[in-house]
């Protein structure tokens, strides 16, 4: 069984500016969206697991091409959860949803939209649209999501924290 361990680490000073660039860098190399917001913030938070990324994986291309939420924002709500969610049932919701809810709220103004297929106008789960998601450098959209659900993500935690 996996354990998730919280480690000193020097990462830990990472504001929101650095842990959406971390994000960026996690993406550009071959993470998708949901996996490099989740990893950039956990690492940010010094946790440490082997389910992550690897837990975020059907999160990503908008919950699997089905053009459903935002990758970015799926991971960006479980990097929320791996600081504010709860290990027992006995455990208060609250904060986990109060930040959930204002992550939400900020994308949504932000971007117009946290569901995949409205962001980047297109079918993930088809040839077409994934040619036309090539075809328009629609990559670098989801470079922006993924960048900004990351610092919006890092911010709340840091609300949270203070």
């Amino acid at each position: 069984m996996s354990q998730m361990k919280k480690e000193k680490n020097p990462i830990l000073e990472f504001d929101s500016e650095q842990a959406s660039q971390r994000s960026l860098e996690l993406f550009r190399s071959g993470f998708f969206c949901a996996e490099s917001v989740l990893l950039a913030i956990a690492e940010s938070q010094g946790i440490q697991s082997d389910l992550i990324p690897r837990i975020a994986t059907g999160f990503c291309s908008g919950i699997s091409r089905t053009g459903g939420m935002c990758g970015a924002v799926s991971g960006a709500i479980m990097g929320i959860n791996l600081v504010a969610g709860r290990n027992s049932p006995a455990e208060s919701i609250e904060v986990s949803y109060a930040l959930t809810q204002k992550l939400i709220s900020c994308f949504e103004r932000q971007y117009g939209s946290i569901n995949c297929r409205q962001l980047i106008g297109c079918d993930l789960a088809t040839d077409e649209g994934q040619r036309y998601f090539m075809e328009n450098h629609l990559m670098e959209r989801c470079l922006q999501y993924a960048e900004g659900a990351t610092s919006m993500a890092v911010s709340l935690i840091a609300e949270f924290h203070s």
